[in-house]
């Protein structure tokens, strides 16, 4: 069907909105499929009662302590999930008495705080603040912390995570491959002790023991393997005269989700364009977004470390202090990850132990 145009609207999508308008974009397949804007006389967020369960829920994952906080052997807490990804939070301050594989999915850990070395099958790695690492399935490896306020934020999932197709944009954009670091092979081979390699399949661990340190692995070659990019490697596509969608800062894609990053950068300069997000329903996807680090202007009471979802078939947008600051501003300077899951996504007990159950409120300036 060709585009159609009815009433009062604009002529480009988010410029130029009819005075007294908030627009909202109905799209399907996250973004990338058909769409339709309307314009509505009243903020589509603007309401003043909730029922049921589909509601817009935010955590202060600052407060959730995973076993590995406190305990050497402890393991990271799971927060969100649903069958093709599961969320975690690590705040280990101390490194692995055992090596880890976990065979249930593929890892990419964010890190939030924090330094230290992994070390991997492949060799080790050095992470850092702004740190992706992508673990593939059945790696094994062991966290060593060199701090002791740590977080990283770690998204399972049951398939690999791959680079975004860049299309018009050519193989530089976003970020250039040339920013990927890979490890160098670093055997073990003097340590004679015995360890133990914890493998979790179903979400069950079983132990294997070795009378060697099972990182003995002396050369690799091969497409797969642990990789690291850092957010400060990516290279945000901006456009100065129309806001851009979320899906133009994708970083990785999995089956069933996919995870953008957003970063600080010049906001548009056209006098008619808008600065914030728009308002949508997310029809066919959930939204999950961790707040890293900045000011996030279009939120209200959000700090580092603070987490949102948004599920389908609900609206979000800006809340109504950014709304109407948005041209006060020329720059944005907040840094946040973003899930978006292809199926709804549950909150599980750790998370509701942290929510702030009335973050829907918000949108009424309560």
């Amino acid at each position: 069907m060709y585009p159609l145009s009815k009433g009062k609207t604009s002529k480009q999508a988010h410029v130029g909105l009819p005075d007294g308008t908030y627009e909202e974009e109905h799209g399907r397949k996250g973004f990338y499929g058909k769409s339709t804007h309307l314009y509505h006389a009243n903020p589509p967020t603007g309401w003043i009662r909730f029922e049921g369960k589909l509601r817009p829920h935010c955590f202060d994952l600052n407060k959730l302590e995973p076993a590995d906080l406190r305990d050497a052997k402890g393991m990271p807490t799971a927060f969100l999930g649903n069958d093709d990804v599961r969320l975690y939070v690590s705040r280990r301050t101390e490194p692995m008495p055992f090596y880890y594989r976990n065979a249930d999915g593929d890892e990419l850990h964010f890190v939030h705080r924090g330094e230290g070395t992994i070390e991997t099958d492949f060799g080790p790695l050095e992470f850092s603040k702004g740190d992706y690492i992508v673990i593939p399935r059945a790696v094994t490896y062991r966290v060593i912390p060199r701090t002791k306020d740590n977080f990283f934020l770690i998204i399972q999932a049951k398939a690999e995570f791959e680079p975004p197709e860049k299309g018009l944009l050519g193989q530089h954009a976003l970020y250039d491959p040339a920013v990927v670091v890979t490890p160098e092979p670093k055997p073990n081979l003097d340590d004679k002790r015995e360890w133990e390699v914890w493998i979790k399949v179903e979400e069950e661990i079983s132990k294997v023991v070795y009378p060697f340190n099972p990182i003995d692995v002396v050369g690799w070659k091969g497409d797969l393997t642990v990789w690291k990019l850092n957010i400060a490697d990516i290279r945000p596509v901006m456009s100065p005269r129309a806001h851009l969608p979320p899906s133009a800062h994708t970083t990785f894609q999995t089956q069933g989700a996919v995870v953008c990053t957003f970063l600080p950068r010049p906001l548009e300069d056209d006098p008619e364009a808008l600065r914030v997000p728009f308002f949508h329903r997310n029809t066919d996807y959930d939204e999950f977004l961790f707040y890293h680090d900045g000011d996030f202007f279009s939120r209200d009471n959000i700090t580092a470390g603070m987490a949102t979802l948004h599920p389908r078939g609900i609206h979000h947008g800006p809340h109504p202090k950014a709304l109407a600051n948005q041209h006060k501003k020329t720059h944005t300077d907040e840094s946040a990850v973003m899930l978006d899951g292809l199926n709804p996504i549950h909150v599980l007990p750790a998370g509701e132990q942290v929510e702030w159950k009335d973050y829907w409120k918000s949108w009424m300036g309560g």
